[in-house]
Formats: C-alpha cells, structure tokens, sequence
C-alpha cells in the first residue's frame, strides 16, 4: 500500500489502480476444442488463452505462442487455417474469440 503525498497530513491509504482488462468465453463451433478463455489487456495484448477440449499439447503451445502478442497480429495470423477437411480450425476460431474479445468492455 503506497500513500498519496498529497493526504500526508491525514495519512489516507493510496491504491494504484489495476489495470483493466477485456476477457470472454467463446463457444467454438466445428472444431474438437469446444471453449476458449481469452483475456487481453487494454492495449489489446493478449494476456491468457485457455483452450477446453480438442488436441492438449497442440493448444496448450498455440496458447503460449500468442500470449503476449497484439489481437490483430493473431488474427492475421490463425485467420483461415483448416484442420483436414474441415472448414475452421481450432487457431481459426481463435481468431473469431479475439474478434469477439476486441469489442468486449474493459472491466
């Protein structure tokens, strides 16, 4: 807890405020993984990404591979990739969650 020198004489408590972030929960659709988890921070850096169900190890490196990285980058990225004869992917739906995440509030 730090204290404000402006409250020196009365010694109230300062809190620095936390930064805001932006986070969803993004029901896929077409793919094995059937939920991601993503939050961003509120320069739209991508902060966690949780994959549930579909390939364990695969997912869990695409989640530390774009942590760190900006939204758009991502999604220009992973935007259109295919898994076999399918028409989406699980990296593909990821970019439909950080679209959706983009217009998510900051909380």
């Amino acid at each position: 807890m730090e204290y404000c020198p402006f409250h020196s004489l009365i010694s109230l408590p300062y809190f620095t405020p936390l930064s805001m972030m932006k986070h969803i929960q993004y029901q896929t659709t077409g793919t094995c993984s059937k939920l991601i988890d993503v939050t961003a921070d509120e320069n739209d850096v991508i902060q966690q990404v949780f994959f549930v169900g579909g390939c364990n190890g695969n997912l869990q490196g695409v989640s530390r591979l774009v942590e760190g990285q900006k939204i758009d980058d991502v999604i220009s990225r992973v935007k259109g990739i295919r898994c076999g004869a399918k028409s989406t992917s699980c990296p593909d739906q990821l970019s439909c969650a950080l679209e959706q995440l983009k217009q998510a509030p900051l909380e």
